[in-house]
């Protein structure tokens, strides 16, 4: 049997911590005895790490990740990748709404031949906004990144070796990891997976956070938008030579007397608010190869264990 790593950033999940690694080992000795367990503690406030740290006295085979502060969670995932030594490698969430039962299902399909088996969630168990807003996150981002995106697949999921070694080699400063998994391509495989309820608290993605995320994975992952920019540019420099041409029409058949007062104000507004807009994207792609060429590491570990 190959090698098999589990993947799991951590942030308030304490509660969740002994029962997922409780099943993860009862579900993972169906498939082999020669795995591991990487937790990644990204500077949760709760006692995550206490907990890794008792999990992993009993136990060498659950390694622990601890950063130096928050970073985010697909750092964390990259942290865990590049740790991470199996054949095959599982990326899951630690708050037991990834069921670690699954993973026997991921298993067998990827061993039919695949290089990636996506988890979908059937019947997602969150919020009636959260579910909106992230499918219509993955519209938009599929369209600007073109990429198929899926609202149903997360993180959950196996990938072969070298799919994350492909995912590890890309230098880009802002990490996402479903988009990383789209991009590298492969061949790829989905099943229906259960998903459960956080059994405590709630996620610690709000509004403000997603949107956040949004915008950075569309603006690192894509040029789009300033295409869209410049296509959007050309039609109203069309529509505006249009209407020079009506416009001096009707003066020289004596239609017009005088120019309008409203028809200047009205062009002077929309044009400053589209090259203020056009800068503003321009800014925002100057500010990420800003962050690109400054260089400073994806994440700082505080400390590790049985690695």
């Amino acid at each position: 049997m190959k090698p098999i790593s589990i993947v799991i950033p951590l942030y308030r999940c304490e509660k969740s911590i002994p029962e997922l690694v409780g099943r993860l080992k009862k579900t993972l000795s169906k498939i082999s005895n020669n795995f591991e367990i990487i937790m990644i503690n990204d500077f949760s406030p709760l006692s995550d790490w206490n907990i890794v740290e008792t999990e992993a006295k009993m136990d060498k085979r659950i390694k622990g990740i601890n950063f130096s502060r928050n970073f985010g969670q697909h750092y964390a995932i990259t942290a865990g990748l590049e740790f991470a030594s199996g054949d095959y490698i599982v990326v899951m969430d630690g708050d037991l709404q990834d069921q670690p039962e699954e993973i026997l299902n991921l298993y067998n399909k990827i061993e039919e031949g695949y290089d990636i088996v996506f988890a979908k969630r059937r019947n997602r168990q969150d919020h009636f906004f959260k579910k909106l807003g992230s499918k219509f996150f993955y519209k938009i981002l599929s369209y600007l990144t073109n990429t198929e995106q899926n609202s149903e697949i997360a993180n959950f999921g196996i990938y072969d070796r070298k799919v994350i070694d492909s995912i590890i080699q890309m230098n880009d400063s802002v990490k996402y990891f479903p988009t990383m998994v789209r991009w590298v391509g492969f061949k790829k495989s989905s099943i229906y997976v259960a998903h459960s309820e956080r059994p405590e608290g709630n996620s610690s993605y709000n509004f403000k956070s997603l949107l956040n995320l949004a915008f950075n994975v569309i603006l690192s992952f894509s040029n789009k938008p300033l295409r869209l920019t410049v296509k959007l540019g050309l039609i109203i420099s069309s529509v505006s030579f249009l209407s020079v041409l009506f416009f001096l029409y009707k003066f020289f058949i004596g239609d017009i007397e005088v120019l309008g007062y409203t028809s200047l104000i009205i062009s002077i507004w929309l044009l400053s608010g589209v090259i203020i807009t056009f800068l503003g994207m321009v800014g925002l792609y100057i500010g990420k190869i800003f962050d690109q060429v400054k260089g400073r590491p994806n994440y700082i570990i505080n400390n590790k264990l049985n690695f």
